[in-house]
């Protein structure tokens, strides 16, 4: 009779637990699921709406070079799906390959090789084809996506823990303390008594009590998922990044159309003069771009949709309601199963209840929380010398889950801080803000009169390929090449009216 009422009461207590975790099980694996697909749609529509509003404008030559596009969209996906990618190189590479694909459209009176290509993106950075948007996007998307991902991570782990914290077996010490509160009475005659309600929190918390040491940890992970839905609901708005990508990409288009001429001249004198296309005659980058449809930007109304169905704002909204109630809810645990009239009696009844020997009064008092404040239980036998192993590895989950969503707090991606340091997706332009990506937002507003970098803060970035022995900006440049003690020349603008003496004397770019 014994081990049944023991195997009973196990039984009785596994499922209290169960049953009052369930909402935290079925909040994370809904919220995750449903942020899920949103943020995955996003993407889609993003896509979607920049193929449509680009083969709208350009036709065949967006078509024709639809590959670049796609590819920026499948590192977006991979980064956001855990992916080992780095944000900042994937802009940076699509940024590279689309200036190759500009610069040909704008000079189609000239035939560029590879290597030619190669060395008008080199020098990207220097040139700033593309204006100010590669670097307004990085920033954008990056912080957007950071959040998003470390938002969608940290309730996939929050439903893991979860799951492994409540799936527990109750030691021998426990079980028999449980089986004293609840079936002892009938041995008494007493089989509607139920336990005193002190008696039942301190089996409880002996019974919990690695599960109660989860409770700072959890919190602060708790905290953090609130902190970073309010990022992207405001400054680093999924949605509004998702939306920009099209409309930013065709303002960078469009910048380098209207200054084809300057870049077109600048990347004549440093990487050389191009061979004619065959069958064209020479003609100014101006006048080769007359009958083509100009690059534009685009109004409101044709910008993307957001994903159908619900929006961030609502989705945001109904998980803050949802992470609110869950802070202290493992230090909780003892107190809201004893609160169930089933499991002991009320607090208000302390004379009329078991008290574990017979009906009246508990005299001890209540233990703390945790597994150090059970040294003195006096219902149940725990060692606090030997912490539970598998509590202190949900411990160490939660203080990198958290510590991720602390640095999506501040548009940082832990996994390539030590790599980009200073980049978008490791913490940089903080000074910055969030620019035009969620503007007006408070005290959060950017200072839209901070004054551009010096060259010299922004190095140039390696090629993307390695170096050629024998580039084709050597090869054309051999014939006036000077050997200056200046050897570290950053490229700047040159006058035009300089152009008779560069013919005798060509800059090198470095």
């Amino acid at each position: 009779m014994e081990e049944t009422l023991a195997l009973q009461s196990e039984r009785d207590f596994i499922k209290a637990i169960e049953e009052n975790s369930q909402f935290l099980l079925t909040t994370f694996t809904q919220r995750h699921r449903r942020f899920d697909e949103f943020f995955r749609e996003l993407i889609e529509l993003s896509e979607k709406s920049m193929n449509q509003m680009f083969t709208k404008t350009y036709g065949r030559l967006f078509t024709q070079n639809a590959h670049v596009f796609q590819e920026l969209f499948v590192e977006l996906r991979r980064y956001y799906s855990g992916g080992s990618v780095s944000l900042s190189e994937v802009l940076s590479d699509f940024w590279s390959r689309l200036v190759e694909r500009v610069f040909s459209l704008v000079n189609p009176q000239y035939q560029f090789s590879e290597d030619y290509l190669e060395c008008v993106s080199k020098h990207a950075e220097q040139l700033q084809p593309f204006g100010d948007v590669p670097r307004r996007l990085r920033v954008q998307v990056s912080r957007a996506f950071i959040a998003a991902r470390a938002l969608s991570q940290g309730l996939a782990t929050g439903r893991d823990i979860v799951n492994k914290a409540t799936k527990l077996t109750a030691d021998s010490e426990c079980v028999r303390g449980l089986m004293r509160q609840w079936y002892c009475p009938l041995c008494r005659g007493m089989p509607s008594l139920r336990p005193c309600h002190s008696l039942c929190l301190n089996v409880m918390k002996g019974c919990l009590a690695n599960q109660g040491d989860l409770d700072t940890e959890w919190n602060n992970f708790i905290d953090a998922l609130y902190q970073v839905s309010e990022k992207l609901e405001g400054p680093f708005n999924m949605e509004l990044a998702a939306d920009s990508i099209s409309v930013k990409v065709s303002e960078a288009i469009m910048h380098m159309q209207e200054n084809s001429v300057s870049i077109s001249t600048k990347v004549f004198q440093g990487c050389g003069s191009p061979r004619p296309a065959p069958g064209r005659s020479k003609r100014s980058p101006k006048e080769s771009g007359g009958n083509r449809r100009p690059f534009r930007t685009y109004s409101p109304e044709e910008k993307p949709t957001t994903a159908a169905g619900t929006n961030l704002d609502r989705l945001v909204t109904e998980l803050k309601e949802r992470l609110r109630p869950m802070r202290g809810f493992w230090v909780s645990l003892p107190h809201t199963i004893c609160n169930d009239e089933k499991m002991a009696a009320d607090v208000t009844n302390e004379d009329r209840c078991w008290n574990g020997q017979t009906r009246g009064r508990y005299l001890p008092d209540v233990t703390g929380d945790g597994l150090v404040s059970q040294i003195n239980n006096p219902e149940v036998e725990v060692d606090i010398a030997r912490p539970d192993v598998r509590t202190r590895q949900l411990i160490m989950e939660l203080r990198v889950v958290t510590n991720k969503l602390r640095h999506a707090q501040s548009g940082q991606d832990m996994d390539f801080m030590d790599s980009e340091e200073g980049s978008g997706s490791a913490g940089g332009d903080q000074g910055e803000r969030y620019n035009d990506d969620w503007p007006g937002y408070g005290p959060y507003s950017p200072p839209y009169n901070k004054p551009p970098r010096s060259p010299a803060s922004n190095p140039a970035k390696p090629p993307r390929v390695r170096e050629r022995n024998g580039s084709k900006w050597n090869k054309n440049n051999s014939h006036g090449r000077i050997q200056s003690a200046t050897s570290q020349l950053s490229f700047s603008l040159v006058p035009l009216l300089s152009l008779p003496f560069m013919v005798t004397v060509a800059t090198m770019w470095r």
